[in-house]
């Protein structure tokens, strides 16, 4: 099967990519490399460098014709959606429904959307959350990802074309960019392992549902086979786990000789978020099998490798 990947160069979507390819699939690679990497990139991979809002989308699909679209690409910091929305919904709505578009005149078989399940909720009436739980975001990002989720259901309706909606989790693993905005696991692992001041935004009693990245990948190589499409999933651990408990853990892993200091907490982010994955589990055949501290081991050892260009 040919898939066409968006965002294949960035952190997860290079793993998508790799677990697709590994899977005796051929794989289309869109990305700007605006925050993706060519280091990142399967050399199987077909690759084109191209902003996912462009005009020359419609020849890739041309000349590659695609069966599949998985759209990673987006722009997904929180913090920057708040202060920028325009630019938010440019890249999150404009640029995921340009694909839609485009899936739907080349007749293809099936459109993988990754959608937020940290940010759709807002904050929680009850935990964990399920698809069911009523949406009420209190950023930018959280509002465009599910504004794309209703284009689907509506192509769905309209025009025949199948869909899969990944609601994510906080996911982390090698490859998470450790500078300027990413994911507090690979924050502080890059500053841990330099021995340099750890930040924690808030008291740090945040709860997330942390998901290592290869659980992930397969719930997209899961996606491409199952009978149950044109609904949403939740990704998920289904347990809380503090910014703090992360510290701790990676603080332990790295052998970290310094204590936290805290800044104070960032606006539009949720303070208490996590999943119920059931759903995933019984229709998708999908639940984590990475835990945490095996997953943050792995992690670290990615990031010690990469300081010692291994």
């Amino acid at each position: 099967m040919k898939i066409l990947v968006t965002g294949g160069a960035g952190f997860i979507g290079s793993h998508v990519v790799d677990t697709f390819i590994a899977n005796g699939h051929e794989v289309v690679v869109v990305d700007d490399l605006s925050t993706g990497r060519r280091s990142n990139l399967n050399p199987a991979a077909t690759f084109y460098q191209i902003d996912i809002r462009s005009d020359k989308l419609g020849e890739v699909f041309e000349k590659e014709k695609p069966q599949v679209v998985d759209h990673h690409a987006a722009q997904m910091d929180v913090r920057l959606s708040v202060v920028a929305p325009p630019l938010n919904k440019k890249v999150n709505v404009l640029g995921a429904t340009k694909f839609i578009e485009l899936a739907r005149q080349h007749n293809d078989e099936l459109f993988i959307y990754i959608s937020t399940g940290g940010a759709v909720y807002g904050e929680p009436e009850y935990l964990p959350c399920d698809e069911n739980h009523p949406i009420n975001p209190i950023c930018p990002y959280g509002a465009s990802k599910h504004t794309v989720e209703h284009y689907l259901y509506m192509y769905h309706e309209l025009y025949d074309l199948d869909y899969v909606v990944l609601r994510y989790p906080n996911v982390y693993g090698p490859r998470q960019d450790p500078h300027g905005e990413a994911g507090v696991v690979a924050i502080f692992t890059g500053l841990m392992l330099n021995g340099e001041q750890v930040i924690i935004n808030g008291d740090g009693d945040q709860e997330r549902d942390f998901v290592f990245v290869g659980d992930c990948a397969r719930g997209n190589l899961l996606a491409l086979t199952t009978e149950n499409s044109n609904t949403i999933f939740n990704l998920g651990e289904g347990k809380p786990t503090t910014v703090n408990d992360v510290y701790r853990e990676l603080k332990q892993i790295t052998d970290y000789q310094l204590s936290a200091d805290h800044g104070p907490a960032k606006v539009g982010e949720t303070r208490r978020i996590y999943l119920e994955a059931k759903k995933a589990a019984e229709e998708l055949d999908w639940q984590p099998s990475v835990g945490l501290n095996e997953g943050l081991t792995e992690t670290v050892e990615y990031f010690r490798k990469a300081e010692a260009g291994v």
